[in-house]
Protein backbone atom coordinates (compact mmCIF):
# COMPACT_ATOMS: atom_id res chain seq x y z
CA UNK A 1 0.00 0.00 0.00
CA UNK A 2 0.70 3.62 -0.46
CA UNK A 3 2.17 5.94 2.45
CA UNK A 4 1.28 8.92 2.04
CA UNK A 5 2.41 10.80 5.16
CA UNK A 6 5.02 12.20 3.16
CA UNK A 7 3.89 13.13 0.07
CA UNK A 8 1.25 14.68 0.98
CA UNK A 9 2.81 17.79 3.70
CA UNK A 10 4.95 18.21 0.41
CA UNK A 11 2.11 18.55 -1.90
CA UNK A 12 -0.09 21.09 0.41
CA UNK A 13 3.49 22.85 0.48
CA UNK A 14 3.67 23.11 -2.68
CA UNK A 15 0.37 24.42 -3.96
CA UNK A 16 0.66 28.09 -1.86
CA UNK A 17 4.15 28.44 -3.31
CA UNK A 18 3.09 27.88 -6.94
CA UNK A 19 -0.47 30.21 -6.19
CA UNK A 20 2.17 32.93 -4.55
CA UNK A 21 4.45 32.52 -7.94
CA UNK A 22 1.16 32.13 -10.12
CA UNK A 23 -0.51 35.36 -9.07
CA UNK A 24 2.44 38.20 -9.33
CA UNK A 25 2.70 36.81 -13.40
CA UNK A 26 -0.99 36.84 -13.86
CA UNK A 27 -0.99 40.37 -12.29
CA UNK A 28 2.07 41.46 -14.80
CA UNK A 29 0.12 40.21 -17.48
CA UNK A 30 -2.90 42.04 -17.10
CA UNK A 31 -0.61 45.36 -16.44
CA UNK A 32 1.28 44.98 -19.76
CA UNK A 33 -2.48 44.42 -21.21
CA UNK A 34 -3.77 47.33 -20.20
CA UNK A 35 -1.79 49.96 -22.05
CA UNK A 36 -2.56 48.27 -24.95
CA UNK A 37 -6.16 48.05 -24.59
CA UNK A 38 -6.37 51.50 -23.84
CA UNK A 39 -3.97 52.35 -26.82
CA UNK A 40 -6.71 50.38 -29.03
CA UNK A 41 -9.55 52.44 -27.34
CA UNK A 42 -7.84 55.71 -28.27
CA UNK A 43 -7.33 54.52 -31.88
CA UNK A 44 -10.74 53.08 -32.01
CA UNK A 45 -12.30 56.70 -31.04
CA UNK A 46 -13.79 58.49 -33.66
CA UNK A 47 -12.41 61.87 -34.85
CA UNK A 48 -15.23 64.83 -34.37
CA UNK A 49 -17.31 65.84 -37.41
CA UNK A 50 -17.32 69.04 -38.06
CA UNK A 51 -20.89 70.98 -38.14
CA UNK A 52 -22.60 71.35 -41.21
CA UNK A 53 -22.39 75.05 -42.72
CA UNK A 54 -25.06 77.05 -42.07
CA UNK A 55 -28.21 77.13 -44.60
CA UNK A 56 -29.81 80.14 -44.56
CA UNK A 57 -32.76 78.66 -46.81
CA UNK A 58 -33.55 75.77 -44.58
CA UNK A 59 -33.36 77.81 -41.55
CA UNK A 60 -35.86 80.40 -43.33
CA UNK A 61 -37.68 77.50 -43.74
CA UNK A 62 -38.52 76.40 -40.21
CA UNK A 63 -39.88 80.40 -39.60
CA UNK A 64 -43.31 81.06 -39.82
CA UNK A 65 -44.81 82.41 -43.07
CA UNK A 66 -44.11 79.83 -45.39
CA UNK A 67 -47.41 79.32 -47.09
CA UNK A 68 -49.32 77.83 -49.63
CA UNK A 69 -49.64 78.36 -52.91
CA UNK A 70 -46.29 79.95 -53.14
CA UNK A 71 -44.53 78.44 -49.97
CA UNK A 72 -40.94 79.37 -49.89
CA UNK A 73 -40.86 82.41 -51.71
CA UNK A 74 -37.51 84.28 -52.46
CA UNK A 75 -37.06 85.26 -55.98
CA UNK A 76 -34.21 88.09 -55.05
CA UNK A 77 -32.31 85.52 -53.17
CA UNK A 78 -31.79 87.16 -49.89
CA UNK A 79 -31.98 83.74 -48.20
CA UNK A 80 -29.27 82.47 -50.26
CA UNK A 81 -25.65 81.36 -49.45
CA UNK A 82 -24.43 84.65 -50.80
CA UNK A 83 -27.40 86.63 -50.16
CA UNK A 84 -28.46 89.61 -52.52
CA UNK A 85 -25.94 91.70 -51.66
CA UNK A 86 -22.93 88.97 -52.77
CA UNK A 87 -22.26 88.14 -48.29
CA UNK A 88 -22.18 85.49 -46.51
CA UNK A 89 -25.73 85.09 -44.87
CA UNK A 90 -25.65 84.24 -40.98
CA UNK A 91 -28.69 83.09 -39.39
CA UNK A 92 -29.03 86.71 -37.21
CA UNK A 93 -28.94 88.34 -40.88
CA UNK A 94 -32.17 85.34 -41.44
CA UNK A 95 -33.60 87.20 -38.59
CA UNK A 96 -33.44 90.45 -39.51
CA UNK A 97 -34.52 90.52 -42.78
CA UNK A 98 -38.02 88.45 -40.75
CA UNK A 99 -37.75 91.38 -38.20
CA UNK A 100 -37.75 94.35 -41.18
CA UNK A 101 -40.82 92.12 -42.79
CA UNK A 102 -42.88 92.02 -39.79
CA UNK A 103 -41.91 95.67 -38.79
CA UNK A 104 -42.93 96.80 -42.31
CA UNK A 105 -46.03 94.82 -41.97
CA UNK A 106 -47.41 96.26 -39.44
CA UNK A 107 -47.02 99.82 -40.59
CA UNK A 108 -48.15 99.00 -43.57
CA UNK A 109 -51.46 97.63 -41.79
CA UNK A 110 -52.19 100.97 -40.47
CA UNK A 111 -51.31 102.67 -43.72
CA UNK A 112 -53.99 100.64 -45.22
CA UNK A 113 -56.14 101.07 -43.16
CA UNK A 114 -55.77 104.74 -42.24
CA UNK A 115 -55.67 105.47 -45.86
CA UNK A 116 -59.31 105.29 -46.80
CA UNK A 117 -60.73 106.00 -42.88
CA UNK A 118 -58.21 109.55 -42.37
CA UNK A 119 -59.14 110.64 -45.65
CA UNK A 120 -62.90 110.88 -44.98
CA UNK A 121 -62.09 111.60 -41.40
CA UNK A 122 -59.83 114.17 -40.37
CA UNK A 123 -60.62 116.56 -37.12
CA UNK A 124 -57.61 117.49 -35.81
CA UNK A 125 -56.08 118.93 -39.08
CA UNK A 126 -57.59 120.64 -41.99
CA UNK A 127 -55.91 118.65 -45.53
CA UNK A 128 -58.24 120.04 -48.03
CA UNK A 129 -59.02 116.92 -49.12
CA UNK A 130 -55.35 116.03 -49.99
CA UNK A 131 -54.33 112.75 -50.84
CA UNK A 132 -52.84 111.09 -47.77
CA UNK A 133 -49.31 110.67 -48.84
CA UNK A 134 -48.86 114.47 -49.31
CA UNK A 135 -51.10 115.69 -46.44
CA UNK A 136 -48.13 116.10 -44.19
CA UNK A 137 -47.08 118.93 -46.43
CA UNK A 138 -50.62 120.87 -45.44
CA UNK A 139 -50.76 120.10 -41.87
CA UNK A 140 -48.58 121.18 -38.98
CA UNK A 141 -47.15 118.23 -38.76
CA UNK A 142 -44.79 119.56 -41.09
CA UNK A 143 -43.71 122.47 -38.42
CA UNK A 144 -43.18 119.94 -35.39
CA UNK A 145 -41.38 117.52 -37.58
CA UNK A 146 -38.80 117.01 -34.76
CA UNK A 147 -41.50 115.80 -32.14
CA UNK A 148 -42.29 113.17 -34.34
CA UNK A 149 -39.05 112.01 -35.24
CA UNK A 150 -38.20 112.22 -31.44
CA UNK A 151 -41.85 110.35 -30.58
CA UNK A 152 -40.76 107.78 -33.49
CA UNK A 153 -37.11 107.50 -31.98
CA UNK A 154 -38.57 106.50 -28.55
CA UNK A 155 -40.21 103.70 -29.86
CA UNK A 156 -37.49 102.24 -32.11
CA UNK A 157 -35.10 102.69 -29.44
CA UNK A 158 -36.04 99.24 -28.00
CA UNK A 159 -35.30 97.50 -31.07
CA UNK A 160 -31.66 98.51 -30.97
CA UNK A 161 -30.96 95.94 -28.19
CA UNK A 162 -32.26 93.16 -29.95
CA UNK A 163 -29.20 93.69 -32.24
CA UNK A 164 -26.23 91.91 -32.04
CA UNK A 165 -22.91 94.66 -31.09
CA UNK A 166 -21.39 95.02 -34.39
CA UNK A 167 -17.63 95.32 -32.53
CA UNK A 168 -18.34 92.13 -31.24
CA UNK A 169 -17.08 88.52 -32.28
CA UNK A 170 -18.49 85.07 -33.25
CA UNK A 171 -17.44 82.10 -31.24
CA UNK A 172 -14.93 81.37 -33.90
CA UNK A 173 -13.69 84.57 -33.55
CA UNK A 174 -14.80 86.32 -36.93
CA UNK A 175 -15.88 89.71 -36.58
CA UNK A 176 -19.94 90.25 -36.17
CA UNK A 177 -21.80 90.64 -39.18
CA UNK A 178 -23.82 93.87 -39.35
CA UNK A 179 -27.34 94.61 -39.40
CA UNK A 180 -27.55 91.07 -37.44
CA UNK A 181 -30.31 89.97 -34.70
CA UNK A 182 -29.91 88.41 -31.65
CA UNK A 183 -30.32 84.40 -32.17
CA UNK A 184 -32.40 84.68 -28.46
CA UNK A 185 -34.56 87.00 -29.96
CA UNK A 186 -38.07 86.00 -31.35
CA UNK A 187 -39.16 87.93 -34.31
CA UNK A 188 -41.66 90.66 -33.24
CA UNK A 189 -41.71 90.39 -29.87
CA UNK A 190 -40.73 93.97 -28.40
CA UNK A 191 -42.64 92.38 -25.37
CA UNK A 192 -45.56 94.83 -25.86
CA UNK A 193 -49.07 92.94 -25.76
CA UNK A 194 -51.74 95.12 -23.62
CA UNK A 195 -54.47 93.41 -24.20
CA UNK A 196 -53.00 89.66 -23.65
CA UNK A 197 -53.54 88.59 -27.13
CA UNK A 198 -50.61 86.36 -27.63
CA UNK A 199 -51.33 82.76 -27.01
CA UNK A 200 -49.18 80.47 -24.99
CA UNK A 201 -49.73 77.06 -26.51
CA UNK A 202 -46.77 77.05 -29.02
CA UNK A 203 -49.42 75.92 -31.80
CA UNK A 204 -51.78 78.59 -31.11
CA UNK A 205 -49.33 81.24 -31.17
CA UNK A 206 -47.64 79.70 -34.78
CA UNK A 207 -50.86 80.23 -36.86
CA UNK A 208 -50.80 84.03 -34.80
CA UNK A 209 -47.67 84.33 -35.99
CA UNK A 210 -48.92 83.13 -39.73
CA UNK A 211 -52.18 85.06 -40.02
CA UNK A 212 -49.67 88.57 -38.90
CA UNK A 213 -47.32 87.30 -41.65
CA UNK A 214 -50.24 87.21 -44.19
CA UNK A 215 -52.09 90.15 -42.94
CA UNK A 216 -48.84 92.16 -42.97
CA UNK A 217 -47.67 91.27 -46.91
CA UNK A 218 -51.30 91.90 -48.21
CA UNK A 219 -50.75 95.48 -46.22
CA UNK A 220 -47.96 96.28 -47.70
CA UNK A 221 -49.71 95.61 -51.12
CA UNK A 222 -52.47 97.73 -50.39
CA UNK A 223 -50.64 100.89 -49.18
CA UNK A 224 -48.43 100.55 -52.15
CA UNK A 225 -51.42 100.48 -54.08
CA UNK A 226 -53.03 102.89 -52.56
CA UNK A 227 -49.65 105.46 -52.91
CA UNK A 228 -49.14 104.30 -56.40
CA UNK A 229 -52.95 105.54 -57.58
CA UNK A 230 -52.71 108.94 -55.60
CA UNK A 231 -49.44 109.49 -56.69
CA UNK A 232 -50.47 109.42 -60.27
CA UNK A 233 -54.38 110.45 -60.11
CA UNK A 234 -53.53 113.22 -57.74
CA UNK A 235 -56.88 112.50 -56.04
CA UNK A 236 -57.77 110.92 -52.69
CA UNK A 237 -58.78 107.08 -52.84
CA UNK A 238 -62.44 107.40 -52.32
CA UNK A 239 -62.65 110.08 -55.14
CA UNK A 240 -60.69 107.94 -57.19
CA UNK A 241 -63.28 104.86 -56.28
CA UNK A 242 -66.02 106.98 -57.23
CA UNK A 243 -64.66 108.02 -60.80
CA UNK A 244 -64.45 104.00 -61.14
CA UNK A 245 -67.84 103.74 -60.63
CA UNK A 246 -69.07 106.17 -62.69
CA UNK A 247 -67.17 104.63 -65.33
CA UNK A 248 -68.33 101.13 -64.69
CA UNK A 249 -72.61 102.23 -64.24
CA UNK A 250 -72.05 105.61 -65.71
CA UNK A 251 -74.26 104.47 -68.18
CA UNK A 252 -77.25 103.27 -66.21
CA UNK A 253 -76.89 106.14 -63.93
CA UNK A 254 -76.95 108.55 -67.07
CA UNK A 255 -80.07 107.10 -68.72
CA UNK A 256 -81.45 107.03 -65.13
CA UNK A 257 -81.06 110.60 -65.31
CA UNK A 258 -82.35 111.40 -68.36
CA UNK A 259 -85.27 109.18 -67.58
CA UNK A 260 -85.96 111.44 -64.46
CA UNK A 261 -85.64 114.56 -66.17
CA UNK A 262 -87.74 113.26 -69.02
CA UNK A 263 -90.74 112.23 -66.46
CA UNK A 264 -90.35 116.06 -65.13
CA UNK A 265 -90.76 117.89 -68.03
CA UNK A 266 -93.76 115.67 -68.86
CA UNK A 267 -95.67 116.84 -65.29
CA UNK A 268 -94.74 120.07 -66.04
CA UNK A 269 -96.90 119.50 -69.29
Amino acid sequence: YLVPTQQQPMLSLSSPFAAAFAAPGLAAASLRTRPALMQEAAVAEPEPVAPPPFDPKAFAQTLPGITAPFGFFDPAGFCSSDGASNEQVSEGKVRFYREVELKHGRVAMLAALGFPVAEQFHPLFATDDAPSFSAFQQTPLQTFWPVVVGVIAVIEVFSVFTFENPASRDADGNPAQPWTIKKDHVAGDLGFDPLGLKPTDPAELREMQEKELSHGRLGMLAAAGFMAQEAVSGKTWSQQDVNFEGLLLGGYFSQEAAEVARDAAASAL
